[in-house]
């Protein structure tokens, strides 16, 4: 309920407001906004980067985290190359990959299941903060993923 009266006064636009008193209250309404979004955006989600060499193996590794609870959602993108430096010459080759939605304190468990389950010696396991999203969304992960120990 706080959040939908903080989105109906985000949308006022301050030359609406003719009154002193409406106008600190829009004030505070906008400082409590922020606070409400921050809450739910604090660098608690994270979205995680990891190639693969096939379909077959970006399925296993998706449904062995979606089902271990350790990722809400986990998108396969075809048709990735990659070039990279691998025992001193240039490689290139096609991947796919794993984009990866998941609470923060989970990486660690995260990126130990890839490692266990992931074909190549040294899988790419990259990840990054989430700073801002749909805090619906947001929710969505905190409810499809574990605890984080």
């Amino acid at each position: 309920l706080l959040q939908k009266v903080i989105n109906q006064l985000l949308r006022v636009k301050p030359q609406q407001l003719h009154n002193k008193c409406i106008w600190n209250q829009y004030q505070l309404f906008r400082i409590a906004s922020m606070s409400v979004s921050s809450a739910t955006t604090t660098n608690s989600h994270s979205v995680v980067y990891v190639t693969v060499p096939n379909q077959q193996v970006g399925e296993k590794l998706a449904r062995g985290l979606v089902g271990e609870r350790l990722a809400a959602c986990v998108n396969i993108v075809p048709g990735v190359t990659s070039v990279y430096a691998w025992e001193g010459k240039v490689e290139q080759d096609s991947e796919l990959l794993l984009i990866i939605k998941t609470r923060t304190g989970l990486l660690s468990s995260l990126t130990d299941y890839v490692k266990a389950n992931h074909d190549y010696d040294v899988p790419e396991v990259i990840s990054l903060p989430i700073q801002d999203g749909l805090p619906a969304y947001l929710n969505w992960v905190d409810s499809s993923t574990k605890e984080p120990a």
